[in-house]
């Protein structure tokens, strides 16, 4: 039976430690706060009173931690109980960066480090669905997705560049953070009009947006090179009417930011390009 080290136990780590359970496998798990760690010895797991213990005779080690800061203190205290060879897999969401500097240097220490951050929530970690991407050496990370992939419902082996699973990361977080604060907007103009957030969503029951994004980052990516399909200047109308029927700015987070850099690119006379063209702003310079 192998041996699994689980050092981070909050919501997303301890869904992975019940996962590996459940499929039979020897989970040793270490948390900060020894605490947390009760539910998870209750189901079969082995508390670990600090990391070198925890990743001691692991046949892999699984970082599930809050920040870059936590990544590198977690694995300089492990390090003295690692087996040479032992891949970390570090599921944290972290800065590119940051990720290229501890892979230079841990590889130079010998240690088989890779980014592998995860697009689950708890229950995906538990259920063993979502998507775990994965950095690192491509015959090394051929040698892993078999293991990982008991963990996920999918394995993206996004390339040997050492953070670009960190940027993936980044770009789909982004995308999630950004559709809530979109939510958030038309559920206040929903409230304006009377229609509450059942009924605004009643709306995507129809109407499926995601299946644009791939068209919309076209627009984006061709920042008002390609033909109109809708104009700019009649875009940013149509963001007056969702303001005015709000009954106002307050309490909208996204709009009025879009509202002023609309105005920032008609003034730049681009008002009949696509309405894409208002989005990024740094494409707008280098054309």
């Amino acid at each position: 039976m192998a041996t699994v080290a689980v050092l981070g136990a909050g919501l997303l780590g301890s869904g992975m430690v019940e996962n590996l359970l459940a499929k039979g496998e020897r989970v040793v798990v270490w948390n900060r706060t020894a605490s947390k760690l009760a539910p998870l010895v209750e189901k079969g797991a082995i508390a670990a009173p600090d990391p070198a213990a925890a990743v001691t005779g692991a046949e892999r080690v699984h970082l599930v931690l809050t920040s870059d800061d936590a990544v590198d203190a977690t694995i300089a205290a492990l390090q003295p109980g690692l087996t040479p060879g032992t891949p970390i897999l570090d599921h944290s969401t972290n800065l590119p960066d940051r990720v290229n500097v501890r892979y230079a240097r841990l590889r130079a220490e010998g240690v088989r480090y890779f980014h592998a951050p995860v697009f689950m929530s708890p229950q995906n970690a538990r259920d063993g669905s979502g998507i775990l991407l994965v950095a690192g050496p491509a015959a090394e990370v051929e040698a892993l997705t078999p293991a990982l992939a008991t963990m996920t419902g999918r394995v993206w082996n996004v390339g040997e560049r050492p953070d670009l699973a960190a940027v993936h990361k980044l770009f789909g977080n982004g995308v999630l953070i950004a559709l809530a604060a979109t939510m958030g907007d038309l559920f206040t103009i929903g409230a304006a009009q009377g229609i509450d957030a059942a009924g605004v969503l009643s709306l995507f029951e129809v109407f499926k947006p995601g299946n644009a994004l791939p068209f919309i980052g076209g627009r984006v990516a061709n920042a008002g090179t390609a033909p109109a399909s809708f104009e700019l200047a009649m875009a940013r109308k149509d963001v007056r009417l969702m303001i005015e029927a709000a009954g106002g700015p307050d309490g909208l987070v996204v709009l009025p930011g879009i509202a002023t850099a609309m105005d920032k690119a008609i003034a730049e006379g681009l008002g009949d390009k696509d309405f894409a063209v208002f989005a990024w702003p740094r494409r707008r310079r280098l054309a």
